[in-house]
């Protein structure tokens, strides 16, 4: 088949934040995090080479203003999609969209399933009305009291359309209403008065769940479990900013994750049968990854679902997708190629 890769870097979504700004994107003001969901240019070509391995012909795109246009000129089979943008709650939607307007079949979720996984409020809000536990949460407006009398502590502040720990650092666990109104007024002034969501922390254990295919045919990856222990004294129990990319450096690798992880068979089926139906409500297609936290009382909550899951190459690098798949049997190229295939079926085409 003919692919065409669609995706964003690191540079790329240093050029879109300067055409909206006119500003430079090296301002010390800029958070540190904001071109974090970027890939290396090396990602980029191990995608390539690995759907290339299948005998497929491969173009690659970069996820921009012109990436319409070159979907039109060449016309591929199937469209792999690892596109993130930079600015608003529907940008994972965009090439997804452009394809749906040009009849590209893609990889993926649809562009309604990943803007509602991006924006937690109303990713949570549905999973509520399903029954589907998650943790409560109030959503805070600049200029607005996201609280009342009712509102417990500790909490959590995160941005509320933002992936790969943007916006979570090490104090973003709070522990009183003055306490949260600091991180509250910091995270206004660092994301540009985007939205955020204080939602109750969860004391128990974390574990990231990647699934693969679809319907009777969706493989529930082995579990990863997280051990915060391996975090500096001090730390929160999360897996923040500072956890991902900071203490986590290819010198020296955090040994943060354990897959599969190290749980009893009970526990393992509650989590990929909330997994499952989790998938089911949001209409997840293909593949995604899920954050899977326990409450005070060991059951499992979503905490978040990523439809776009990084997947970065070398082993070494804590990339959870990548590291499921591999523990399951699956190479890097068997693993993308499988992306592919469940799509393909789908659509119909194989």
């Amino acid at each position: 088949m003919k692919i065409a890769l669609t995706y964003s870097t690191k540079k790329g979504l240093r050029k879109e934040y300067c055409k909206r700004f006119a500003a430079d994107p090296d301002d010390e003001d800029i958070p540190p995090d904001l071109f974090a969901e970027g890939d290396d240019p090396r990602t980029i070509d191990a995608i390539v080479s690995a759907l290339q391995s299948n005998n497929h012909q491969v173009v690659s795109f970069e996820g921009d203003d012109e990436v319409a246009a070159n979907l039109e000129r060449n016309r591929p089979d199937i469209v792999f999609n690892v596109t993130e943008g930079l600015f608003g709650d529907w940008r994972e939607s965009y090439v997804p969209l452009i394809c749906e307007r040009l009849g590209l079949p893609y990889t993926g979720s649809d562009p309604l399933t990943l803007a509602i996984c991006l924006n937690k409020a109303r990713c949570k809000e549905i999973l509520s009305y399903y029954h589907i536990p998650n943790a409560s949460f109030r959503i805070v407006y600049p200029g607005k009291d996201g609280f009342d009398e009712n509102f417990k502590f500790p909490a959590i502040v995160k941005p509320l359309a933002e992936g790969s720990s943007k916006g979570i650092f090490d104090n973003s666990v709070v522990y009183s209403k003055e306490q949260a109104y600091d991180v509250i007024a910091s995270c206004f002034a660092k994301y540009n008065n985007e939205p955020l969501i204080v939602e109750k922390f969860l004391p128990g254990r974390e574990f990231t769940v990647a699934i693969l295919g679809n319907d009777a045919e969706m493989e529930v990856l082995p579990i990863i479990g997280m051990d915060f222990s391996q975090l500096p004294t001090g730390a929160q129990p999360i897996y923040s900013y500072e956890a991902k990319w900071v203490w986590d450096r290819p010198e020296k690798p955090l040994s943060i994750f354990t897959c599969p992880a190290p749980i009893d068979d009970n526990l393992k089926s509650q989590i990929e049968a909330l997994v499952r139906r989790t998938c089911r409500v949001l209409n997840i297609r293909d593949w995604c990854r899920l954050d899977v936290r326990l409450d005070e009382n060991g059951a499992p909550h979503i905490l978040e679902l990523n439809p776009l899951p990084g997947i970065l190459p070398n082993p070494e690098d804590n990339s959870c997708f990548p590291k499921a798949a591999r523990t399951a049997g699956y190479t890097y190229p068997a693993m993308l190629n499988k992306v592919v295939q469940v799509a393909a079926r789908r659509y119909g085409l194989s």
